[in-house]
């Protein structure tokens, strides 16, 4: 036996995952709100005073884990780190399969955004790898956050963490669907500033925090998977920075773009490519040993679906 419970889990082991889970959410959401400030979230000085929270947060995430085994008695011979993904062996694979996975998916969105692109492909080439555009890039707060800080801290905080809390209670598969709820719950508090500022109608922000907790749920759960299948914290923070450049696909623009058919005909190969290779380019023979499996119950039909 991977780990130290063997059968079911108890209701202990359940409350004791579900409340340090909590207790992570409303760390890193409240960590937000320590700043008193007039200004509204895209502020450049709202912005760098968040970034030291999520990341003071982030920064004891470990701590967090490492208490929620303390208080469980689980134990295993995986290193706190190598639990979080955060590991060496298989970490190239690890950081490129999911994000070509993560592209294939959003083929048509891409196919879409090049006939749209003013550039052409040697322009573009050009443009990524000319130093005054990273630095443009970096130069930006929310450009920061959208692609690089808040990818890195969401995933440490309510992936890294939070599976391997919830796996020896619940098991991998309904771990990758009950993570997300945290993630999503945790993107309610954008509800108290657009209500604050009045940026729409009550309704239409409940509309609008209704659709995003979703699709941050379905996504958590993608990202989830992830982190579960290759035991790697890099593919879902590459996948997440990946999707917070693409956006929610412009579904509606496609209907209506003059060349909709080569679109729409992308639209549907990238969804059928990606259900065929989901499982494929995920398997966790190509990353080495999946440390979330030391925290299974070898003869567990979820340990050999997984680890075997």
């Amino acid at each position: 036996m991977s780990g130290t419970h063997g059968g079911d889990p108890g209701p202990g082991l359940c409350g004791v995952s579900v409340f340090w889970c909590l207790t992570l959410a409303c760390s890193y959401v409240g960590s937000l709100y320590v700043w008193k400030s007039e200004l509204p979230r895209d502020h450049p000085a709202v912005i760098k005073k968040r970034f030291t929270s999520v990341l003071i947060v982030s920064l004891l995430s470990p701590l967090f884990l490492s208490l929620w085994k303390e208080m469980t008695g689980v134990k295993t011979d995986a290193p706190l780190l190598s639990l979080m993904g955060l590991r060496i062996e298989g970490i190239i694979t690890a950081a490129i399969l999911p994000l070509l996975l993560t592209m294939v998916l959003f083929l048509g969105p891409l196919v879409q955004l090049s006939l749209d692109c003013p550039w052409d492909f040697l322009d573009g080439l050009k443009v990524g790898f000319d130093p005054r555009f990273w630095i443009l890039c970096v130069s930006d707060m929310r450009w920061l956050r959208n692609q690089v800080i808040a990818p890195l801290t969401e995933e440490l905080v309510f992936r890294a963490c939070m599976l391997p809390m919830l796996v020896p209670c619940t098991g991998p598969g309904p771990a990758i669907f009950t993570c997300p709820l945290f993630f999503g719950i945790a993107h309610f508090h954008h509800v108290i500033e657009q209500i604050r500022f009045r940026q729409a109608t009550v309704l239409s922000i409940f509309l609008s925090a209704v659709f995003q907790f979703s699709y941050t749920a379905v996504f958590g759960a993608y990202t989830a998977f992830i982190f579960i299948r290759t035991g790697h914290l890099i593919g879902p923070v590459l996948c997440h920075s990946f999707c917070n450049y693409i956006g929610f696909p412009a579904i509606f623009g496609a209907l209506e773009h003059p060349q909709r058919y080569t679109i729409i005909l992308f639209y549907f190969l990238g969804v059928v490519l990606f259900i065929l290779l989901l499982y494929p380019m995920t398997e966790p023979t190509l990353y080495g040993d999946i440390p979330i499996c030391k925290l299974l119950d070898a003869q567990s039909t979820e340990y050999r679906s997984l680890c075997s």
